[in-house]
């Protein structure tokens, strides 16, 4: 996971991620906080909700790639950076 020890480290204040699934429910909250919210370098609170069934093929195999997208796109979001425009 060499992408959360990359310019605009967090390593200053540390992060929480928590994730969530409910029983018998196929929305998937992942969330990012800061350890340290009181800390001047700690970035604001972020999260989605997505239903797992985005990340899976019809045959029930993860698509390990669109997870990571996504929980990429979560840390950018963290860190204020902008997501890379697909080309």
């Amino acid at each position: 996971m060499g992408w959360l020890n990359t310019q605009g480290s967090f390593t200053s204040t540390g992060l929480i991620v928590s994730s969530k699934l409910p029983r018998f429910s196929d929305a998937y909250t992942l969330t990012i906080d800061s350890a340290d919210p009181k800390s001047i370098s700690a970035g604001k609170s972020v999260q989605f909700t997505k239903s797992v069934t985005q990340w899976f093929t019809k045959e029930g195999v993860l698509v390990e790639g669109l997870f990571w997208n996504d929980v990429e796109a979560l840390i950018k979001d963290y860190a204020n950076e902008e997501p890379k425009k697909k080309k």
